[in-house]
């Protein structure tokens, strides 16, 4: 094999190397091996969730591919925090911090051993975007790896995920539910491990790995005990290899505007996750491009709606693999020129390449005649949001809501009230001081929501946050608002009894007071006291930046375009 001056040369070559030969040594590293490239293979393999359960078994048979075609695998798992375990309480702030980890610590790992080559896989909504951002930041030959979802469970002559789970514990408040009823739902909604099924975050971002072109084309939408997965992992130890002896297609030359573009209207067009938003920005940051808010919201108006997927819809991420996969979605748009077909592949050709000979639009999850014009997901603007704001319109009846304030200064105090159902139709529920900085971490807030939802108040109600939301979050929320009200943002300024207008058709979101009395009360605003915060939320509000531009905690690398 030929390759070029390996980096991980620095560990074995010279006199002085022989402790680094025999540390090595110990781990069964043979002579032969020393002459051979050093990949690493990272996951973040845990029994912490369903999710991460099986990357460790995948990232084996990575290893033992990488070991077939000429290398040596060295494989190292990161943390995981989970939505699932963190939701409805303060372990949710450690959720959006635990992106940062991830990433960090596979630089650390990677840079620190010196590896040739990486391998990562992750299965959950922030070690996805983790493991990316690790790659596009590390920028030496890598692939990533989806752990793939789980199946749904059947219930009552129905596909079953655990948002109908969500939301059934709002409909027993209501009285709509029986307690029997939910017990026997919760034992069926997650028959299998693998993330959550539906177009939430896990699997929009899935997506956007292969739309980049980091991941290996179908490997987004299998599920994550279908027998084909092992080989998945396998494919995903060879490509390495060979990118590794070609030298190219690196990370930062597939992470492009262009391709960027083409997530956006990956998700877009699938009415994918809100979280999208915040992470493709934080993708982009580790490549040198500055990608806001504002770019995925001139991507989303142009892309028309066209995968009918839950949450909004109506299939799920296994029904989206049996009519094509991701690259049923692209070709579509490719049809439509919404789609920049000159970006590269993982294989290092165009993806209007890839694309040719493909089918396409199956008429039924892939809709040849778009659901809607625009995207799923719309920015709003407007003197509450200068910044932005961002709300999944994909299965709303009505796109414009106006009403009172209730304001709340934590997830907390708004969820009390909505168990409670001491609220009332027409009101906007305002939760701030949740933001990046402000929380510090930004929660997720899919138990208020599914509450509200699962009371059949989802589009009576509307809920404005700097935090933000599930990718499984449905109705009339609005959520990442930026700026934050922690930094004096105009949710800060909002009072008890306020008007606010919400229009997703014109893309605005106005606190309907003058402007005198907005200088007036930012005036006289000051910062709410904050309790003392642990080691790792200390440093991560103090370093972390807004929401609209990926909320990241470092400088990174000099611009590109």
């Amino acid at each position: 094999m030929r390759i070029r001056k390996l980096r991980s040369r620095i560990t074995v070559e010279g006199l002085d190397r022989a402790p680094h030969r025999a540390f090595l040594r110990a781990l069964g590293v043979s002579d032969a091996d020393l002459a051979k490239p050093f990949v690493g293979v990272a996951s973040t393999d845990g029994r912490v969730t369903p999710c991460n359960a099986l990357l460790g078994e995948f990232a084996r048979e990575a290893c033992a591919a990488v070991r077939e075609a000429g290398g040596v695998p060295f494989d190292f798992a990161s943390i995981s925090v989970a939505d699932s375990m963190s939701m409805n309480h303060g372990g949710m702030r450690y959720s959006l911090l635990s992106r940062e980890i991830i990433a960090d610590g596979v630089e650390a790992v990677a840079l620190g051993h010196a590896y040739d080559a990486l391998v990562t896989f992750a299965g959950c909504d922030k070690t996805l975007p983790g493991m990316m951002m690790a790659m596009v930041r590390l920028n030496i030959p890598a692939v990533f790896v989806y752990g793939g979802a789980a199946l749904p469970g059947r219930w009552r002559g129905r596909d079953v995920t655990v948002l109908d789970t969500y939301e059934a514990v709002g409909a027993v408040i209501a009285g709509d539910m029986q307690a029997q009823d939910l017990d026997e739902l919760e034992h069926v909604c997650l028959p299998t491990l693998g993330s959550c099924p539906g177009q939430f975050t896990a699997n929009t971002m899935a997506m956007v790995s292969e739309t980049l072109g980091l991941a290996l084309p179908g490997s987004a939408t299998l599920p994550a005990v279908s027998d084909e997965r092992k080989e998945c992992a396998r494919n995903a130890g060879r490509r390495v290899m060979q990118i590794l002896k070609d030298g190219s297609p690196l990370p930062r030359q597939l992470v492009t505007r262009k391709s960027l573009e083409n997530a956006c209207a990956a998700v877009a067009a699938t009415g994918g996750s809100t979280n999208a938003a915040l992470h493709l920005p934080a993708i982009a940051h580790e490549a040198g491009i500055r990608f806001s808010l504002d770019d995925f919201a001139r991507v989303a108006k142009r892309t028309p709606l066209l995968a009918d997927m839950k949450p909004g819809g109506r299939f799920l991420a296994k029904d989206l693999h049996a009519a094509g996969g991701v690259y049923a979605v692209l070709k579509a748009l490719l049809e439509r020129d919404v789609l920049h077909g000159d970006c590269l592949t993982i294989f290092g050709t165009t993806l209007e390449k890839e694309l040719q000979g493909l089918s396409g639009a199956d008429g039924e999850v892939v809709r040849k005649i778009p659901i809607s014009p625009t995207g799923g997901l719309v920015v709003l603007k407007g003197n509450l949001a200068p910044d932005g704001a961002l709300i999944k319109v994909a299965g709303l009846k009505s796109l414009v809501f106006e009403g009172r304030t209730r304001v709340f200064d934590s997830e907390e105090e708004c969820a009390k009230v909505v168990k409670s159902r001491a609220y009332k139709a027409g009101e906007v529920l305002v939760i701030r001081y949740e933001g990046p900085k402000g929380g510090p971490g930004m929660r997720e807030m899919l138990g208020v929501t599914a509450l509200i939802y699962g009371q059949g108040m989802g589009e009576k109600v509307a809920l404005l946050t700097d935090g933000r939301f599930s990718g499984a979050t449905r109705g009339m929320m609005i959520g990442y608002v930026s700026p934050e009200a922690a930094g004096g943002g105009p949710l800060a300024l909002v009072r008890n009894g306020d008007a606010i207008l919400i229009d997703a058709s014109s893309a605005t979101l106005t606190l309907k007071i003058s402007k005198a009395e907005m200088t007036k009360r930012q005036k006289a605003w000051k910062a709410p006291r904050r309790a003392a915060l642990s080691g790792a939320l200390e440093k991560y509000a103090a370093l972390v930046g807004p929401a609209h531009l990926g909320a990241v905690t470092h400088s990174g690398v000099k611009g590109r375009s």
